[in-house]
């Protein structure tokens, strides 16, 4: 039966059976047919243009980091192209879509019987980055129960760490009882939590970088097509070293940069028309439910929810803007010293702010910490991005966009640079009861202690939050 149900989805494609399968929910959910097929529509057109625009930059990219290699003998042949690649797979497979409905129904359980206080059913598209590793640990075990295990286990610890920095996301971006559930950027909950104290010790709660300052000056960086323009120049240079006199060699060189800003330019604008496929369907599910938030702010309130939003709420925020845009070179310098790192960033460093935000809410932007904490987990993330490539790009190949005859390897930097994840990841695959099980109670022991010591959790945050008194200056 699975062999049929794939097949159907190959025939169809990811294009035309998700702007079905949303047009069937939101009618489920009792959004009116015009706004459900309106919904559906988007959904197909914006994964029509991720598939689009991938196919076209791939072979570009492609050309110039096997020139690059060959100039400099910087061999990182997993190269980002951006999380669109990995969404479109997602949505492609059939794990993947049977994850994006299986997995609203159990978020709706873990909220309605108390094992969450967070609702994320109101973000339901970021499932993807739960999705992407349910394909990818398919396509390595062909266990399709074990796949839709690894993303539901996956789900109950985003829920678990969305919980954890639930209050000090909440106030530091001033957005009453709501938290981000990303769940490919929530596990910065964990690094933080780990190194904040050595921080401290080490003195940088004492020191003030100011937002401010830092904007006037590079306030042009943080533009996407800026970016993007950059970090083309960059690569263009770098592949053509040693026919920098040449007029073919200057050609390639500003066709990439243009082609790199305008990729940066574009897939955000895809993303937004792709987004709004799923706004009827996350306010049909706010207005079925009938919980009211309270509106109480002190953390011993045991009734006190939150609503899970989406983490382009604190992309603007002046610190987190600004971590990202500093974050940026240094990621790229050390992809290329880390020794074994095979991991190219490039498309998804503009997607580094959506990746700090736990960092920034849990040290009220201190940038010296947020920057500190982000080299030390992206480094970690640069090898496990490594270690997936050849799963990553296989998954895309077969579930995603059609990839040219002798491509590099792909990632995404923003998906599957993710140490923890990564590691769950590897205890699945192993298929050992021993590593799951260990997983599993793990997960347990830290669910009891959250459920039973969340007041003291928040305190003991806000209580190292407080250590950074700099001022945030800039802030929404």
């Amino acid at each position: 039966m699975l062999t049929a149900v794939n097949h159907f989805f190959t025939t169809f494609g990811a294009t035309v059976i998700v702007p079905v399968m949303i047009l069937i929910v939101a009618r489920f959910l009792g959004v009116k047919f015009k706004i459900a097929l309106k919904s559906a529509l988007a959904a197909g057109v914006g994964l029509t243009g991720f598939s689009w625009l991938i196919t076209a930059f791939t072979p570009v990219v492609t050309k110039l980091i096997k020139q690059m290699v060959e100039t400099t003998g910087i061999h990182l042949p997993v190269v980002d192209i951006g999380w669109q690649a990995g969404s479109l797979a997602a949505f492609g497979s059939t794990i993947g879509l049977s994850f994006f409905i299986g997995g609203l129904l159990i978020e709706l359980l873990l909220f309605a019987t108390g094992i969450t206080k967070v609702f994320m059913p109101s973000n339901l598209w970021n499932n993807f980055g739960l999705m992407i590793w349910a394909t990818m640990a398919y396509v390595v075990t062909h266990n399709f129960v074990l796949a839709f295990g690894l993303a539901t286990f996956l789900l109950l610890v985003t829920l678990l760490l969305a919980e954890v920095q639930a209050d000090a996301w909440s106030a530091y971006y001033q957005v009453p009882n709501a938290t981000v559930a990303s769940p490919h950027n929530i596990e910065q909950v964990i690094p933080i939590l780990i190194l904040d104290p050595l921080w401290n010790l080490l003195g940088f709660n004492k020191v003030h970088f100011t937002p401010t300052h830092f904007k006037e000056r590079f306030g042009l960086l943080g533009e996407p097509t800026s970016l993007g323009a950059i970090l083309g120049l960059l690569i263009g240079i770098l592949g053509n070293l040693k026919r920098l006199g040449s007029m073919a060699a200057w050609g390639q060189i500003t066709q990439f940069t243009i082609q790199l800003a305008a990729i940066m330019t574009i897939f955000p604008l895809v993303t937004q028309v792709f987004a709004t496929a799923f706004t009827p369907l996350a306010e049909a599910i706010d207005q079925k439910h009938q919980v009211k938030a309270t509106s109480k702010a002190v953390i011993t309130d045991p009734k006190r929810w939150f609503l899970g939003i989406d983490d382009g709420v604190g992309y603007g925020e002046t610190a987190t803007l600004i971590a990202g845009m500093l974050l940026l070179p240094i990621m790229v310098a050390l992809a290329f010293i880390l020794p074994g790192n095979r991991t190219l960033p490039v498309v998804d460093l503009i997607a580094i702010p959506f990746m700090v935000e736990s960092i920034v809410a849990l040290t009220r932007g201190n940038l010296l910490k947020v920057i500190a904490t982000g080299v030390v987990w992206f480094s970690l993330g640069l090898y496990a991005a490594s270690w997936l490539g050849d799963v990553y790009t296989t998954a895309v190949a077969h579930y995603g966009a059609t990839l040219p005859t002798g491509v590099v390897l792909i990632t995404s930097f923003n998906l599957i640079a993710r140490p923890f994840n990564a590691l769950i990841f590897a205890a699945f695959i192993s298929q050992s009861p021993l590593w799951i099980g260990l997983c599993i109670i793990l997960y347990l022991v830290a669910l009891v202690f959250l459920r039973t010591r969340r007041p003291q959790i928040w305190a003991y945050l806000r209580k190292m939050a407080t250590k950074n008194d700099a001022p945030r200056d800039g802030a929404k």
